[in-house]
């Protein structure tokens, strides 16, 4: 297991190097690399042709972590990413892809150094914002539920929940993140934002946003104001399941350009 140390914790990652453009892809909330594929959000597994980096976000898969609240706010997920890229893409330029929390990690990483990025496919935008605060009250009424009833009764409540029409027919999967720091993931995320809108405005890449419909806690009307905030953004949103399954050829269509792009200077 390939694991890199950052402060309070170790990050599991693989790296495919096909000699080509170099990629970023993030998970969400929970998940891991393992069970985005699961969850038909791996998208990198579509590319081919590029050095594509793939990690579990601290405290989630394989990676380790502690149990305090603040180390997985999405600012702090961003530090991590930050410190991965300059391990690997010294000076650099990176596409990055991700969903949910991922793409709120890579959202803060690009305000704080936007000469990193290349490009986005930003996948599932969270509740942010004027949506935010309630989601932000289930993540903190989970982690007290967890802490006194335990995970397993967590997901036997969650079984029962409508999912959205896009996503039907997945294998049924659990969180990739222990029992023991569940709740102070739970609570980092309910502590976390997306950025300042003022300051996506300022982000210019490239930017492909994928939403899908019916989804209270990754809402299109996060998707729509992504769009209309950053200057060259296009949205995409799937209802069905055979839609989702294009969307690994929509990050590559948007490395291709991007490549291109780069070799045109």
């Amino acid at each position: 297991m390939h694991r890199l140390e950052v402060p309070g914790a170790r990050i599991a990652w693989a790296f495919s190097d096909e000699s080509g453009y170099p990629v970023v892809q993030l998970h969400g909330l929970t998940s891991s690399r393992s069970r985005d594929r699961v969850l038909d959000l791996d998208l990198g597994r579509g590319l081919t042709g590029t050095r594509l980096l793939r990690y579990d976000a601290r405290g989630h898969g394989h990676s380790t972590g502690r149990p305090v609240p603040e180390d997985y706010l999405w600012s702090t997920l961003a530090e991590d990413l930050l410190h991965l890229l300059e391990v690997w893409f010294p000076g650099e330029q990176v596409h990055g892809v991700g969903p949910s929390m991922g793409a709120g990690t890579l959202l803060h990483a690009a305000v704080r150094e936007p000469e990193r990025f290349s490009g986005f496919t930003l996948l599932l935008p969270p509740t942010a914002w004027e949506t935010r605060a309630a989601r932000a009250e289930e993540y903190r009424r989970a982690a007290t539920f967890i802490e006194r009833h335990g995970l397993d009764r967590l997901i036997a409540a969650d079984a029962s929940a409508p999912q959205p029409p896009a996503s039907v027919g997945h294998p049924d999967s659990v969180p990739h993140v222990s029992a023991e720091l569940l709740p102070s993931v739970y609570r980092g995320a309910a502590l976390s934002d997306l950025p300042d809108p003022a300051l996506i405005a300022r982000l210019t890449q490239p930017t492909t946003v994928l939403a899908w419909t019916d989804d209270p806690g990754h809402p299109v009307s996060t998707a729509e104001t992504l769009v209309s905030l950053m200057p060259h953004a296009a949205l995409q949103i799937a209802s069905t399941p055979e839609e989702v399954r294009r969307w690994p050829a929509v990050l590559a269509a948007d490395v291709g350009r991007n490549a291109a792009a780069s070799g045109a200077r």
